[in-house]
Order: structure tokens, then sequence, then C-alpha cells
């Protein structure tokens, strides 16, 4: 088995994993592996922007206390300042990456600043609609160009390997991960003093989401099979409003174009979210997303709609050129028809607990963007508050990497070859085809938008059932792309399940009909299972 060797091993090319690796570069060589083509990931496709406080009448308490209130009492206080402050500098760093942002026509000096659900001002930082895709663009050039970073692409991360399970002796501490070549189909590892997952979300878990197809909570498996704690795993932000056409694969249509003015209106033309929140259509993602589903189970619409017809079509493709563009190749133009929306998963709340810089219970494994759970979103995402997490906690990570990575000798340490046993290949592929739409149907439609304590019992039992299934497969068969990542998918989907059934209570992003009241007293749901122990092969 080949062992490549590195100071730092980076897994996942998002905003957060690059922003390290380029912070990393100064400290020594540094490995960014990517599961498919670098660009491909949620970054990419974040379209509303950055959240920052750079206007004069905004503040920094006040983008501070938004994303406390949206959190619903989940969100760690520190954490919060910590990642709102330290924004202004990293749009800095951007900036000077070449991401531009856009500025006012009528005042070139100012930031064109969006507004979204949950704030109080505008301050979303945007370049057009395609923010992500511009910043994943710009930092990936200087990644390419810096001779300190090898960039691989199409290998799959399949466990960290901490010492407790190689038999070393001394605390657990993690050296490096196996991966599979999706190339060659070999098995490899890396050695590396410091490991940061920025693997991203866990999407693909739900039968409709707007995540890209490789968001299956790699990064999160990986750290509970190594027995790291994970936190608030029930907590998954539904976004309202996913363009609705059988081809569209749930197109997300941006929170920013409620903050221009855009109404939800049901099939009757009631603008309904008025009767869950007063804000309307700027309420936070976890109300609308529910009054969404609620009025489409009410009536049994297929859908509501979004309504920005009294913008002009000249303003609606200058503001949201590719949004505007992309609705009219399915037949809709925003301009003189509502668009029909639904709900669709989006974004992880909860995952590995970490510090803002990155920390996490084992030393030498850091965990940085969608994959932490930092103490930032609590039991609801502000919008636009990810790119933010994940520039600032990129960032702080190879601050705190810089200072302790050499404390984590790898020098000598053998990780062991893969052992393949009496596996073969299989020829039974649909197995695994078919165990995959099955847990992404169990998971919409009992563990989705409104939950109860029978839908999670009924889940529970499917999921466990299926994962047994997946471990007598992954046991006899030689593992592929498909199979470790269906194993991963299979094991986010029964942890999400244990934490929803933890939570006897309705906060934020999670609601249960038979516990509709929010508790007193705000409580972390903490799963951590074999903390430690030999190699977990669940």
């Amino acid at each position: 088995m080949q062992i490549r060797d590195t100071d730092f091993l980076i897994i996942g090319s998002g905003l957060a994993g690059l922003t390290a690796a380029l912070e990393l570069s100064r400290h020594g060589k540094v490995l960014v592996v990517s599961k498919q083509e670098a660009a491909e990931g949620n970054t990419r496709y974040a379209q509303g922007g950055i959240s920052c406080v750079v206007d004069p009448d905004d503040s920094m308490a006040q983008h501070i206390a938004d994303t406390l209130e949206t959190g619903n009492g989940l969100s760690e206080e520190a954490a919060v300042r910590a990642i709102v402050e330290g924004g202004p500098a990293r749009i800095a760093q951007l900036e000077a990456a070449g991401v531009h942002f856009e500025h006012r026509s009528d005042k070139p000096e100012e930031y064109d600043l969006g507004q979204e659900g949950g704030h109080s001002r505008r301050r979303v930082l945007h370049a057009g609609d395609v923010t992500g895709g511009e910043v994943i663009k710009r930092l990936l050039e200087r990644v390419r160009a810096d001779a300190n970073i090898t960039l691989v692409e199409n290998w799959l991360a399949i466990d960290v390997v901490p010492t407790g399970w190689i038999g070393l002796a001394g605390p657990n501490r993690c050296v490096g991960c196996y991966f599979l070549d999706k190339t060659t189909s070999e098995i490899l590892a890396v050695r590396a003093p410091a490991t940061i997952l920025a693997t991203g979300g866990l999407g693909k878990v739900y039968l409709y989401t707007s995540n890209p197809d490789v968001a299956t909570g790699d990064g999160i498996a990986m750290a509970w099979r190594a027995g790291l704690p994970l936190r608030d795993m029930e907590m998954i932000q539904f976004h309202p409003t996913c363009l609705y056409h059988p081809d569209a694969k749930s197109f997300l249509i941006s929170e920013a174009v409620r903050g221009e003015g855009a109404r939800l209106i049901d099939r009757r033309g009631r603008e309904f979210v008025y009767d869950f929140d007063p804000r309307g259509a700027l309420a936070p993602r976890d109300v609308t997303a529910r009054a969404i589903d609620s009025v489409m189970k009410k009536y049994g619409d297929p859908f509501v709609y979004l309504d920005i017809s009294h913008r002009d079509a000249d303003f609606l493709q200058k503001r949201f050129p590719t949004l505007y563009k992309t609705c009219l190749q399915f037949g809709f133009d925003m301009a003189l028809a509502p668009v029909p929306v639904v709900p669709a998963a989006h974004y992880s709340c909860g995952g590995v607990v970490a510090d803002v810089d990155g920390s996490t219970a084992m030393p030498g494994l850091y965990a940085i963007g969608e994959v932490a759970s930092t103490g930032l979103h609590g039991a609801n995402r502000l919008a636009s508050n990810s790119l933010l997490e994940a520039t600032v906690c990129g960032c702080r990570c190879a601050e705190k990497i810089s200072k302790v990575w050499k404390n984590n000798s790898v020098d000598g340490v053998e990780i062991p070859r893969w052992e393949c046993g009496d596996a073969v290949s299989s020829e039974e592929a649909v197995v695994v085809e078919h165990d995959w739409n099955e847990v992404r149907s169990v998971m919409w439609d009992y563990v989705g938008i409104v939950r109860s304590d029978r839908l999670l019992r009924r889940a529970r039992r499917r999921i466990h059932t299926i994962r047994e299934e997946i471990r007598s497969y992954y046991r006899e068969y030689l593992v592929t792309a498909d199979l470790i990542e269906l194993r991963n998918l299979a094991a986010v989907a029964e942890l999400i399940v244990r934490s929803a059934q933890c939570r006897k209570e309705s906060r934020g992003l999670h609601y249960n009909r038979d516990w509709p009241e929010k508790n007193t007293v705000a409580d972390h749901s903490i799963i951590q299972d074999k903390p430690g122990g030999p190699l977990n092969l669940e």
C-alpha cells in the first residue's frame, strides 16, 4: 500500500479547506484532497453571499444578536462573536485574492448589500448571484499557483487513522487517513501531523436536496467512527425555496430574492407566511420552511409560489442573472409570473464538536466548515453565515495548527496496510443502489421538516436494518466509491434519527408534533460512541 507523507492534510476543497491550505502553505507542505473535481461542493453553489458587517449603520452587536436569535438558544455567544468579528478581515483577504463583490451603481464606494431572512439589516456581500462559484474560482487559482500546496482530485476518504486503532501507546491522536483512489481503485494512506476535515455537508441523506452529489456526510461519519462527539445532528436546515420542476434537480432560488421583495404565496394567491411570523417572507428559514410544508399538506398542493413579478426584467437580470436565466430555461419568467417552489434539505447545523479554530477532542484532527459544530448556528443557521464561518474558521484553524503541529510528530508511525481479507469484487451493485434510494426516501418521509415519535421510531428500525446489510456487504466485497458513500450516508442518517429522538421538545429546525413546546432550558444533543476504542467497522 502506498503511503504518502505531508505536513498538513486537508480533506475537502471548499472555502474552509482552501482558506486553511493557503494559510498553512507558509509553514510547510500541504496536501488538499478532493473526492471529485476540486470546484465541486456546497461552496460552489452558494448563491446569496457572505454576511458581514461593513455598513456604518450596521453593528457587530446587531449581527451577533440576529445570529443568536436565529439559533434559538443553542448558539454559543463566544463562538458567534469570534466569527462575526472576524468577518471584515476575511472579506479583505478574499478581495486581495481577486474576489469581486458587487458595489452600488449610485454609490460605487459602497457595497451593494443584500438582506435575507433573519437579518435586521442589509449585510450580505455578493458577487452577482454566484458568490460561492466566484470565491472557489479565485481561491483555486491561488492554490494551484502555490508551490507548497498539492491538490489531488478523485480521492475519497475512507477513515481517519487514530493511534488507538493501530495499537500505539499513549493518548489517542490522529496520524492520517486512508483513501480510495477513484481513478485506479487503489487504497492508499496519507500520514500527517495535522489532518483537517473540511468535507462539507450531508444533504444527500435526503431524497430532495439543494446539495450536489458529493454531500454524503463523509467527515461526520469518519469522525463518529473514530469516537469523536457529535452535536445537534437533528438540526437539519431545509431551504424554503427550491425550483419545482421535474428536471430542475432542486435548483436553489436564493433567499436574497425575498430580500429584494419577493412574496411567498399559496396557489390561491394568499401570503400565508404572515400566519406564522410577522416578518412574512423574511422570517428565518425554519419558520418559512415549516409554513410552506404546512400549507402544502393542508391543501395537498405540490408547491407554493415565489412572486417577484413586481420587479422588472432589467432589475432581475442584473441582480440575479443566473437565477433569471435558469428559470427561463425551465419555462418560468420571474418578471412576469410567480415561480413554483418547494423546500429541500440544505444545510447541517450540527456536526463534529469543534472550537472556532477547528480543534476537536482528538489531537491532530480538526474540523472546519459545515462538517463542524462550532456553536455558531445552534438550532438554525442565519442566512449567509455559512461562508462567513468557513473563511473565518479556516483561517483560525491554520493559525492554531501552525503553533502546535510539530507536537504531534508522526515520525516512525506505521500505518497498517489495508487488509482486504477474502473480499471479492461485487457483481450486485443494484444492492447499493437500492439501499441508497431507500435511506434517502426514509429520511425524507419520516425525518423531514415536521417529525413525530412514531415516524422517528419507524425510521430508526428501517435504517438500522439497512446498516446491517451494508456492514455485511462492506466485509464481503472490495470497497468502491459508491459503497463508501452509502456506508457514510446510512451512518449519518441513523445519527440524525438518534439525535432527533433525544430531543423532547421543538426548537429551531427540529419540530416534533408530539413535543410541540420549547423547553425552558436549551440543551445540546450529544452522541459519542466508542471513544478511543479499536477500529469501528460500523
